[in-house]
């Protein structure tokens, strides 16, 4: 299926947001590679273009409240200059934070942030761009598979996830009204940069992960980055308000 509406994008410049830019780009799609280093973005510009599609990099931090605005306006006077008349159709809220420690090892300042980046980050990137976006848009949130089983010293992370569930099922019925679709994805263990890029450069612990999934492996980026781009296309039209696990069955 090949689409042509602009897709955007955060936490784009390296792991499971590269992936998802670049499966977007594949399937037509004009992508806005969000990312804190815009040097990271452009590097991921750079692939795509190679590639024969079409992206703009962004400098974003949705952690900074101010920041996000910034990055509106930055982003719409982008596109309409390169791509006049277009309004945004698909929007991944990817940019996330790992916090993971035992609770007595937990502080107030580690808890603020994991917050701030994976719940409210999401929530003013969507009321900030939600006047550009296209009646019938969709916009996918990432959780994880840690809000439905149990880890050790996961328990902020996981907690993180589980509010973004809820926000994304609240605004899926808020929106609803404007044809706008609202999903989750629930990543389980993948093989990225993602807490050290642990999960990619741990043999053993890509073996013992591998070992808790009915496929019995981790899974990589692409495969999460597929199921986003499937999540926004006219095939799942009629789904809103739901989270989709891809996991290959962690603790099933």
């Amino acid at each position: 299926m090949n689409e042509s509406g602009i897709a955007l994008v955060t936490g784009a410049g390296r792991g499971l947001g590269r992936a998802t830019a670049r499966a977007l780009a594949e399937r037509g799609h004009r992508v806005i590679v969000a990312a804190r280093d815009v040097q990271d973005a452009t590097a991921v510009v750079d692939e795509i273009t190679a590639g024969g599609g079409e992206a703009l990099p962004l400098a974003l931090d949705v952690a900074d409240l101010d920041g996000i605005l910034q990055a509106r306006d930055a982003a719409l006077a982008a596109i309409a200059e390169k791509w006049p008349g277009s309004s945004i159709e698909v929007l991944v809220n990817n940019a996330g934070v790992g916090l993971f420690a035992p609770i007595g090892e937990v502080t107030g300042e580690e808890f603020d942030r994991t917050f701030a980046v994976n719940v409210r980050g999401p929530l003013f990137v969507i009321q900030a761009f939600l006047p550009h976006l296209s009646e019938g848009a969709r916009i996918v949130n990432i959780s994880s598979s840690l809000s439905r089983h149990v880890s050790p010293a996961t328990s902020v992370y996981a907690a993180s996830k589980a509010a973004i569930e809820a926000l994304s099922r609240s605004l899926a019925s808020e929106l609803g009204k404007r044809g706008i679709r609202i999903n989750t994805i629930a990543p389980g263990p993948t093989a990225t940069d993602f807490n050290g890029g642990a999960m990619r450069d741990n043999v053993e612990l890509r073996h013992g992960l591998g070992q808790q999934t009915a496929l019995g492996r981790v899974g990589e980026p692409e495969e999460i980055a597929h199921a986003v781009a499937a999540f926004v296309s006219s095939d799942l039209r009629w789904v809103t308000g739901e989270r989709i696990e891809v996991s290959g069955g962690v603790l099933l």
